[in-house]
């Protein structure tokens, strides 16, 4: 691969990812009814609205999960594996580009989550109570995900051991269950770095 080849990788990964992000993020946005009346929910949406308003035409929801978003996030994938394989002359086809997108996609959503819990993690401890439109928005991120692991953990004064618990189960999962997949599904060693 020439130097030129290298830069253009880099320069579609970083711009790609930076657009797949905030993609998914609409569809998560959606997906845990955050407040869109949020300033950062505004740039998303506006940030997304130009590609998604025309396939709301023809991709409807289901169940109430924003369909077009979620389709977006794996086309907008698709398209970033598509030229970084192109430009390393490596060969592909549709399906299965489409599965190790759909993988890519899945490992970004974790990812999306953990760093959220994260985040929220480290403002209950720095800026318990913050309004900011940043902390509202990771809080309501990371509760629906949380909800479940509260219901069934002991109650320890105050202590909430649920982020760890949450922790674990997406480490097990980015681990374990995303790399033996992706390797199932035979997608290339120069894609490993971008999931």
């Amino acid at each position: 691969m020439s130097g030129l080849n290298g830069a253009a990788i880099f320069v579609v990964q970083t711009l790609g990812s930076l657009y797949l992000l905030v993609v998914l993020l609409r569809f998560i946005l959606q997906l845990v009814r955050a407040n869109f009346y949020n300033p950062i929910c505004q740039f998303i949406v506006k940030a997304t609205q130009t590609l998604l308003k025309p396939m709301r035409r023809v991709i409807p929801s289901i169940f109430g999960l924003d369909m077009s978003s979620l389709v977006l996030a794996i086309l907008v994938q698709m398209v970033v594996f598509a030229i970084v394989l192109t430009l390393s002359y490596i060969p592909f086809n549709i399906l299965g580009l489409l599965l190790w997108s759909i993988i890519g996609v899945t490992a970004l959503f974790l990812k999306v989550f953990f760093f959220a819990m994260i985040i929220s993690v480290i403002l209950s401890w720095v800026a318990p109570g913050s309004t900011s439109p940043g902390a509202e928005l990771v809080n309501q991120i990371t509760e629906p995900a949380l909800a479940p692991f509260r219901r069934f953990l002991p109650n320890l004064g105050g202590l909430d051991i649920s982020p760890i618990l949450a922790f674990m189960v997406i480490q097990l999962i980015q681990s374990y269950v995303i790399p033996p997949l992706a390797m199932y599904v035979g997608m290339p060693p120069e894609l490993f770095g971008l999931i």
